[in-house]
């Protein structure tokens, strides 16, 4: 399903939040969030999902991949991937990990993980960030629907956003579906930088984004379907982009 959407940053000098040449992300199209935010406590998109039966109703009879890393942990800090694991209405039969690993077991810097089988949850878990950056065929023959449960830190440079629009661009080609649990973007809502030009794209660099571009995951992996064009079953739920950093934080779909 293609979402029509359209982007656009403009300058907002007069917010509060906002240094002096930062932008505001405005235009049709772009996603209103809804989450759940109660005194001091925030629901990620994996809490809800693991706390709610109903929003996994979608997910029966489906093979579910986890795309995940070190800093995908619940409310009580279980690995997501354990947490899923434990779920008796869930079908988990792949993980993916991006730079770094999984559960953070490649923390030096250019150090690429190869593939091995999970020792707690049992499932392969193969490498974006090893002999490949992309899915392979034999990574996508095993799920149906791929969740995205990776904590990003609002910069370009940083190769998770990359990695989300590679497994975008597979899952389109594919037939596949992807959701995403979508988590606060820590630098918050200002943008600020050059955007980067055509031609220089690189695993640093996945668009013509901003360096600091004050998005969530969610929100960038619909920026991508719009920029890319494509076409694919993609949810995702996050803060309002008009909203402080992470404050609504947690409808995951």
């Amino acid at each position: 399903m293609r979402m029509g959407l359209s982007w656009n940053f403009r300058p907002i000098p007069n917010s509060v939040d906002a240094p002096k040449e930062s932008f505001s992300l405005t235009g049709e199209g772009v996603p209103e969030r809804v989450g759940v935010f109660v005194g001091s406590h925030m629901n990620f998109g994996i809490d809800r999902l693991l706390q709610d039966p109903a929003l996994r109703a979608p997910l029966a009879a489906k093979r579910v991949a986890l795309l995940a890393h070190p800093a995908s942990l619940t409310e009580n800090l279980t690995h997501s991937l354990d947490a899923l694991a434990a779920l008796d209405d869930v079908n988990l039969t792949a993980a993916l990990g991006p730079q770094h690993g999984l559960r953070g077991d490649k923390q030096d810097n250019m150090v690429e993980t190869a593939d091995f089988i999970d020792p707690v949850s049992g499932v392969p878990v193969f490498s974006l960030y090893g002999e490949v950056r992309r899915p392979t065929q034999a990574m996508l023959d095993t799920f149906d629907v791929l969740l995205v449960d990776l904590q990003d830190l609002g910069c370009r440079i940083y190769t998770f956003i990359t990695t989300l629009r590679y497994v975008l661009e597979a899952a389109a080609s594919h037939g596949k579906a992807v959701w995403v649990l979508d988590r606060p973007n820590p630098a918050g809502r200002p943008v600020e930088g050059l955007k980067l030009r055509p031609g220089w794209e690189s695993f640093v660099g996945a668009g013509p984004l901003p360096m600091r571009h004050g998005l969530t995951l969610g929100e960038l992996g619909s920026w991508f379907m719009a920029t890319l064009g494509l076409d694919l079953r993609y949810l995702a739920r996050g803060p309002a982009p008009s909203q402080s950093p992470g404050l609504s934080v947690g409808q995951y779909v």
